[in-house]
Parts: structure tokens; sequence; C-alpha cells
């Protein structure tokens, strides 16, 4: 049988290799027996039209495709003779797909060709272990749209960081990727209305091709708000914008208003210009997805009720326009009151713009925890869900990973289990050493938007006991234990992730964080030292433990005025919601 293992689907039939299938299918029912990979298999396919992404990936996973194998292959979507038996069977949902695998062969059945790639991707992850389980699946996504919007302010991603993103997506079945980075010149104020060079085109022309190979919506998004001007002339440069973007292969829009002041606020001019874009522009094209706005109210604390904003882009605005919303605040969870308040001012379902991992607000954290406090209960409120992550591009891939896990399937939805299998995603050889890292590196610290999550978890009671025992003068010995070790992990982790060859782009990322990371972990060692020969009356080793201490101690300092000075909010912080400050805590009743 299928068991279902902290959220993640767990292939017992593998015996002692564990497999799971990310995102956690809406069923999965496993038979008895496996096979392995065949050396060839007669593909059935009725139209290669249609299914040509999901076929290439297919011949990418399972190479010799051959008439005269026994072993068949059926992929096809509703209406396909190849899958006609399997009609009954395939969800009626848009993106969905049956797969089946038995001896005889494998049935990817779907809804769409979305869906049919979507079961292929499936099928690669099953077949990583070097065999094919047989079983059955049942699939489909609970909500439309699911990806990314590169939304942030600061240093936007490189070429490289985002041909990895796609990819990124299109293994973890997200449909959407919306290209917006308020630092691009070329898509907001000043120069939104001059052309992109042309080695900026090329790669934007380079993007759109790979997010089309992995079946990714590319949205290219515009910024005009705070300068535009209400007349036909803007109007006019906005739409030989598109049209250039248009030539490029861009099939998805935006226009953004967030973020500005003056003129450009007005929601009535906002509406007939989004209305006029609608009308003349993605309904004439015909292969343009829905078009997207983000309004200048985009969060409750934001909204004026009394001015009549939201309501009148609710009223004025094309049914099919999609509206964005961040929820109660700039940075928040979303809930069902987040949707069932924002839904009937906007007249149609919101398009969430959740602002996390996105740390341009504290860049002097790394944000690797747990994606959690969202409400699983929400799928049928809102018309997609998407994620601004952090300009580290490759350290967001923890938080996405498990976005992508929850818009697929929220009921199942586990934020831990997701958590632990993102870092086993991003480096399977080194994943003890980031995921010691990541659990220290998840709290944003005091900021402006008050959200904050948790930290340290799992050496919080070692911390708050050990404090409070050496404020009477004592030392808890189980809790002494505890904090040692994971000060010896931490140092540990530093050292191993710093050198090793594994995912060079994330090290790179997290180099900064992690030389102070080592040096806390080194600084918490030569504490609790001291502290135990003080008790043990070698008062002379405790000096010099607590020197070393010291010394530590000013290296961490050092790492938050030289390094990260780039930032709006420079420097590095690491540990810093438990961890460093118990370890302050106990410095400094030794310095007493």
């Amino acid at each position: 049988m299928t068991t279902i293992l902290s959220g993640l689907i767990s292939l017992t039939a593998l015996g002692a290799q564990e497999l799971t299938i990310h995102p956690v299918p809406q069923q999965c029912v496993e038979r008895q027996g496996e096979t392995g990979i065949p050396a060839s298999y007669k593909l059935v396919v009725s139209d290669e039209s249609k299914l040509s992404k999901a076929l290439v990936l297919l011949d990418s996973i399972m190479p010799g495709a051959d008439d005269d194998a026994k072993f068949t292959v059926r992929v096809g979507i509703k209406g396909d003779k190849s899958v006609k038996s399997y009609s009954k069977r395939i969800p009626s949902a848009a993106e969905g797909y049956y797969l089946e695998s038995s001896k005889k062969g494998i049935v990817i059945a779907a809804s769409d060709s979305r869906g049919a790639y979507y079961g292929v991707q499936t099928l690669a992850q099953l077949l990583e272990s070097g065999r094919l389980p047989f079983l059955e699946i049942t699939d489909y996504p609970d909500i439309p749209y699911r990806g990314v919007v590169e939304g942030f302010y600061g240093k936007p991603w490189s070429h490289a960081a985002r041909l990895s993103q796609l990819d990124f997506y299109g293994r973890n079945k997200m449909n959407v990727y919306i290209y917006g980075p308020k630092d691009d010149p070329y898509h907001s104020t000043p120069n939104w209305r001059k052309p992109y060079p042309e080695k900026e085109a090329k790669q934007l022309q380079q993007l759109v091709k790979r997010a089309d190979s992995n079946n990714v919506m590319f949205y290219w998004a515009i910024h005009p708000g705070q300068d535009i001007k209400w007349n036909a002339a803007d109007r006019d440069t906005l739409m030989s914008k598109f049209e250039s973007m248009y030539k490029l292969g861009v099939r998805g829009f935006a226009v953004f208003f967030d973020d500005i002041t003056g003129e450009g606020t007005k929601a009535d001019k906002q509406a007939e210009l989004l209305n006029y874009l609608d009308d003349h522009f993605v309904k004439v094209k015909g292969d343009v997805a829905p078009l997207i706005m983000c309004p200048t109210e985009y969060n409750k604390s934001w909204a004026k009720l009394e001015g009549g904003y939201l309501t009148t882009l609710g009223e004025m605005l094309n049914p099919g326009i999609q509206v964005m919303w961040t929820g109660n605040k700039v940075v928040a969870n979303i809930d069902r009151p987040t949707l069932e308040f924002i839904n009937p001012l906007i007249k149609r379902k919101a398009y969430i713009w959740w602002n996390f991992p996105v740390s341009d607000y504290v860049q002097d954290h790394l944000l690797m925890g747990e994606v959690y406090g969202n409400g699983t209960d929400i799928k049928d409120l809102m018309s997609a869900f998407v994620a601004n992550p952090m300009e580290h591009a490759e350290a967001s891939k923890i938080s996405l990973y498990s976005i992508a896990g929850y818009t697929w399937n929220m009921e199942s939805y586990d934020s831990q289990a997701e958590w632990e299998q993102a870092i086993r995603d991003l480096m399977p050889r080194n994943a003890q050493y980031l995921r010691t890292f990541a659990i220290h590196n998840s709290d944003l610290g005091p900021n402006g938007h008050k959200f904050r999550r948790k930290e340290s978890e799992n050496i919080r009671p070692a911390l708050e006991s050990l404090c409070a025992a050496y404020e009477n003068g004592r030392i808890d010995d189980e809790a002494f234990a505890k904090v040692m070790a994971e000060c010896r992990s931490i140092s540990e982790a530093a050292d191993k992730l710093l050198v090793s060859d594994e995912n060079r782009a994330l090290v790179e990322e997290m180099s900064p964080w992690l030389l102070r990371f080592k040096f806390v972990g080194l600084y918490g060692e030569e504490v609790l030292r001291a502290m135990l020969l003080l008790q043990e009356g070698r008062a002379d080793e405790a000096a010099a433990s607590y020197d070393k201490a010291s010394t530590l101690r000013a290296y961490i300092g050092l790492t938050d005025t030289l390094l990260n000075q780039q930032s709006r909010y420079p420097g590095i912080e690491t540990a810093s919601l438990h961890l460093f400050p118990s370890l302050e805590k106990l410095y400094a009743i030794l310095s007493r």
C-alpha cells in the first residue's frame, strides 16, 4: 500500500529506498510489484503536436522508443485515441493527469497538454531509483496559476539564475514566472518607454524559450505608474512596448501600479488603460494569457475604502483581468478572511502576490526556514498564488519548493516535510549541513512589516534552560551538552558547505553568512568551555577560553561591517533570534 510519510508520498515497494513524489499527488494507489526501467518501449501517441514538450521530456528520461518493443508507453490527452479506454479516469480539472504503471507498461492520460507534461514529470521522479513501482496516480493542481514573481527591490537575478529557476519550476509543476524586478531600468521609471538593448532583449528571448520548454507561462511586467501621462501618446507607447515584447515571444503581460504616488494612482485611469490593453492587444492577439495588474492599494492596511479605489477597479476592469493582492499587509500570511475581504471588492478571485521569502527589507538575513501560516482551506477563493523571492535565487528555492507543494495540494501540505525534502533536493550530498545552516537562518529580525519566523527551535529549550541555570550560578549539564553539540555542528556545517563543490551557486550566495555562522559556532564553543572550566576551578584555562571567545566575538562583529555592504540594508545576521543572543547572555555573565 502507499503510505503518506510526513505529508510526502513514500513508495514502500522500493524496499529500503524511499522515493518521494513532489508535489504530493491528489491520489496515489500503490500496487504490488515493480520492474526495471525497460531498455526499449513502444510509444503509443495519437497527436504528437499537442504533446511535444511531454514527449521531449519522456525521451530524456526514457530513451529507446522502439515500435517492436513489448513494453508500451501510452501518452495522450482527453479525446485522443491512444488513451480512449482511460478517458473516465482522466481528472476533469485543468492540468490534471492519470498515470498507471504495470508490468505491461505505462499510461499517462491527461486533461490537456500541460497535464501530460506533469504526468511525465511525475514519471521522471518514479524512475530516479532505477526501478519502476506499480501504481495508479490521479492528480491535478488546486490553484490554476502557481509560481513566482521576481518583483523585489535590489540586485535582479542573473540570466543564469533565471534559467535555473525556470527548470526548477518545470520539475516542480509551477506554471507561472512573472518578470518584474524593480531595478530593471526598462521595466520601470524612467526608461519603461524605451526598448530593451540588443543584449538584454536576446536574454529575455532565451528566457521565454526556456520557460516554454518547461511549460511555464512567462509574464513580462511593466511598472509605468510613477511618471505615466494619461494620454494617447503614453498609451500608444505602452502598446508599442508590449508589441516589442510580443516579438520576443512573450505571451503574458502584467502592469504594476504598486509603490507609486501622484497621478498614476487614479483607479479609473488605470482601469481605462488596462481595458484598452486587454481589448486592443490581449484579445486581438488571441494567444496571450490573461492580463495581470498590481493595484496601488495592494493590501488591506493601505486600502482607503472611503476613496473607492478598489471598488472602482472591481466595477470598471474587464472581467478577465487579474488583480494582485498581498494580504492584510505588505507582508502577511493569506487566510480565508483575507480573501473574503478582497474578492467582493474587486469582483473576482484575488491573484495572490505573497511577499515571502523576499528579503529586500531585511537584506542582512537569509530566509531559509519552513513555509507556513497560509490557510489550507482557501483553494477555491484565489485565482493564483505567486511568491516574491529573495535576490538570492538558489537560496530562495527552499521556500519555492514548498510553495509548489502548497499550491498543488493544500490539504496534504506539510511544511516541515516540504522543508526537509527541499534541502535534500538542493544539496543531496550535504543535506545534513545545509539543514543545520537553515535551522538557524530563518527569522527576519525586527522589521517594519513585523513579519517573523521561528528559528533555532531544535535548540531553543536547551538555550533557555542553560541561561536560566547559569544566571543562578550553576550549569544545566543536559542543556550544556546539547548546546555544545549544536555549536560544534554549526562549525562543521559551515566548513563543509564553504568548501563543497555541490551547488556552488548556492554556496556562493550563502558564503558571507557561512563565515559568520562559523564564528558563531566557535564563539559558542569557547563561551561554554570557559563556563565549564570556571566551574571546575581551572581559572587560568577559563580565562584563556574567555579571551578566545572575545576574539571570535570581534570576528563576528567584523562580518557585519565588512560583508554584504552593497545592500540597502547592509551587514550579516545569522542565528539572531535565539542562539546568538543566548551566547551573548552567557558571555555577559562570564564578564561579571
